[in-house]
């Protein structure tokens, strides 16, 4: 008993010493600077960034694949830390919102193709003749969006539209990939006027499916010179690139498809 013993304790010391050789041979040396970046970061592991994680995002700047800002959940003051450190500059860039571009409520879209009676996956809903909707563009309220979001910032309201909470937004564009209606966009927190529709279809036909539909009037476009707002496949959507800031345009569409958004009040 006593031989047996002190054999397999003989063994693991023996295995425990070649080990430990092992990761002295085999171990890989880590820029201190990953770790000093890692620490910087919100730490979220959202992926927003494309990485897996926090740790490999940091990864990724030291090694130069990616520049210091590209964190969409960081500040812009983390941003700029993690330049200075890797001996970068960054331009500022302006703070992003997730925004849903669709107001069709069970009030405002309440007609449907179908009951549906599947599974609670807008992802799901979609591959059946693109949801129950009527309406082919619009949210269909089962919360795909909700749960990858990763920060609480998007509720299921209970008119069936979801509904992002700005001051809790990270921008991190998760909701943005996992919405099948690819309704959700990232916009400027400046801008505060905003075309909330996605339907693509003629005039009738999306008013008839959606009361607050734009319908491709061009009006708003006419009042603002052809800028701000511009009128592509029957749906006026907002430039971005060039907010309007007229507040006039909003009470001249005819559905209320144009409204006006303050994104740094708080909710």
């Amino acid at each position: 008993m006593l031989v047996s013993t002190a054999v397999l304790t003989g063994l693991g010391l023996v295995a425990g010493v070649g080990l430990s050789l092992a990761a002295r041979f085999f171990a890989v040396e880590t820029d201190p600077r990953q770790e000093q970046i890692a620490d910087m970061l919100p730490g979220a592991n959202c992926g927003g960034c494309g990485f897996a994680g926090c740790n490999d995002f940091a990864a990724a700047v030291v090694k130069g694949d990616v520049e210091p800002d590209a964190c969409p959940v960081s500040p812009p003051e983390v941003a700029t830390a993690i330049a200075d450190l890797m001996g970068k500059t960054v331009e500022a860039r302006a703070p992003m919102v997730a925004l849903v571009m669709c107001q069709g409520t069970e009030d405002a879209a309440e007609r449907k193709k179908y009951r549906y009676n599947g599974v609670a996956s807008c992802a799901s809903a979609n591959l059946i003749g693109q949801g129950d909707r009527l309406c082919n563009y619009g949210c269909l309220g089962l919360g795909d969006c909700q749960r990858a979001c990763g920060f609480d910032a998007i509720e299921m309201t209970g008119l069936g539209v979801a509904r992002v909470t700005p001051s809790r937004c990270s921008a991190c564009g998760q909701c943005v990939d996992a919405c099948p209606k690819n309704i959700i966009d990232l916009v400027p927190k400046a801008a505060r006027i905003h075309v909330l529709c996605s339907n693509h279809d003629k005039g009738a036909a999306a008013k008839k499916a959606c009361s607050v539909a734009c319908i491709g009037c061009k009006k708003c476009e006419k009042h603002l010179g052809g800028e701000h707002i511009k009128v592509a496949d029957f749906l006026a959507r907002t430039d971005y690139d060039d907010p309007p800031t007229d507040t006039e345009v909003i009470g001249l569409c005819p559905t209320g498809a144009i409204v006006e958004r303050d994104f740094n009040v708080a909710e």
